[in-house]
């Protein structure tokens, strides 16, 4: 049996409480709980404050699907993540800050996986056909995108992580790797390293364009020698960076300056010193990109440039709820500069 409350009769167990279980807790018609729980500005204030906390002392959760007949909107922001990324706390980092500013909106984020060596478009496609979200945030960002051309296409609400080379303006969140490239270069040859090396990401990728040019014109400039490690970049198993590594330290031109993109590669890079007999930081030195505090607990300590994926996550959620609100996509860009070079 429903037991009795300070507020009205409160649910049988098991019962999913509705609007017109709030308004008789509350005394108020259906219609003006629906509107205080949309925060009307018509309803008064009292009473929207009233109905909020009868609807969170109930339990009461908004149906989604008919807000969605209702309205049009789903309520849901789709992220496609690629799981593999070249820093160890990317997903919950970047994720705390989407959720951050999605909080208190009446958004909810969910998480598809995204695989590049598979079909990109397929869950575009589902999404766009069955109307799952409102929006898209997305990763692993390509030169040019056949998910960001879709979307244009389709009129849809997205931010990229990452540019493209489409002509046609669109939302996009990026840190300069071109900057943190010559930064790195910069910091290296300002200890006297010689010869420079860097492992890169897929070349599809927009960002390895940007870090090949910067790495590339700052070691000219500077007159040292450089290369890009091939056969392998930031995707390939640890195991065959390790590899690849060990064989340029034992040959007859070996580097001595390391820029790495990202944490995995650079605690790949301190292992395969340690196991030429080489030490980090007399023997050859390190510039690496970091998202997390890790490097501050390792020695010989290394030079790091901070890339903040917490405000990167903020800025996309930002960006793509001011696109849904129909904001225009020229004015939807950041682009994250880096930070001083600190550490070593």
């Amino acid at each position: 049996m429903p037991r009795e409350t300070d507020t009205g009769p409160a649910l049988a167990t098991g019962e999913k409480p509705t609007l017109r279980t709030v308004a008789q807790a509350t005394g108020f018609s259906v219609a003006t709980v629906s509107r205080a729980l949309a925060d009307d500005p018509r309803i008064a204030a009292s009473t929207r404050a009233t109905v909020a906390a009868a609807a969170t002392r109930l339990g009461y959760v908004p149906d989604r699907a008919a807000r969605r007949l209702r309205t049009g909107r789903t309520q849901v922001i789709t992220l496609l993540l690629n799981t593999e990324h070249e820093f160890l706390g990317f997903t919950h980092e970047f994720l705390a800050g989407i959720t951050e500013t999605l909080r208190g909106t009446g958004y909810s984020v969910t998480v598809v996986p995204d695989d590049p060596g598979e079909d990109r478009l397929a869950p575009v496609r589902t999404i766009l056909r069955n109307n799952l979200a409102d929006g898209l945030l997305f990763t692993r960002t390509e030169c040019f995108d056949p998910r960001v051309r879709m979307l244009l296409e389709a009129d849809f609400p997205f931010v990229s992580h990452g540019r493209t080379e489409f002509t046609t303006p669109h939302p996009f969140v990026d840190f300069d790797n071109e900057a943190f490239a010559r930064q790195a270069v910069a910091r290296l040859v300002g200890k006297g390293r010689r010869r420079l090396s860097m492992i890169l990401p897929d070349e599809r990728f927009t960002f390895a364009q940007h870090l090949r040019y910067g790495f590339v014109s700052a070691a000219r400039e500077a007159c040292v020698g450089h290369e890009t490690v091939p056969g392998i970049n930031l995707d390939s198993d640890r195991s065959h960076i390790a590899a690849a590594l060990a064989d340029l330290l034992r040959g007859r031109d070996a580097p001595d300056g390391f820029v790495c993109v990202g944490e995995v590669t650079a605690l790949v890079t301190m292992a395969a010193l340690t196991d030429a007999g080489l030490v980090p930081g007399i023997d050859a030195d390190i510039v690496a990109k970091r998202a997390s505090p890790i490097f501050d607990n390792i020695r010989p300590r290394i030079d790091t440039v901070f890339e903040d994926l917490r405000a990167t996550g903020r800025a996309m959620a930002e960006m793509l709820l001011r696109r849904i609100a129909g904001e225009p996509p020229d004015r939807l860009n950041v682009l994250f500069k880096p930070g001083e070079v600190t550490g070593a």
